[in-house]
């Protein structure tokens, strides 16, 4: 599910980010994030979707398993960003 490619006014490639705003690579979380809030996931699993960056390089810049990329991207598919709350994921399963 790759979104078109895009160019901002100042020539950096962007995707539109879970908000609907634009997303460059400026805009990702830092690579020392530690605290993973909603909007912060659905940024990567936005950036990766749309080609900003590649799996490879968000598993290894945000040091995260494949495991845990693809239940953030399934939440997501499933019940929207709110599926990305961790303390309502029992609430949230099967």
């Amino acid at each position: 599910m790759l979104q078109e490619r895009r160019l901002n006014s100042r020539g950096e490639q962007y995707v539109v980010g879970p908000t609907g705003t634009p997303l460059t690579l400026r805009d990702l979380p830092p690579a020392d994030t530690n605290r993973w809030v909603i909007r912060r996931k659905a940024e990567v699993v936005a950036a990766v979707r749309g080609g900003l960056i590649s799996l490879e390089d968000a598993l290894a810049k945000y040091r995260l398993t494949a495991e845990e990329f693809i239940a953030w991207q399934q939440a997501i598919d499933k019940w929207g960003m709110q599926g990305l709350r961790t303390t309502r994921i029992q609430s949230y399963r099967d």
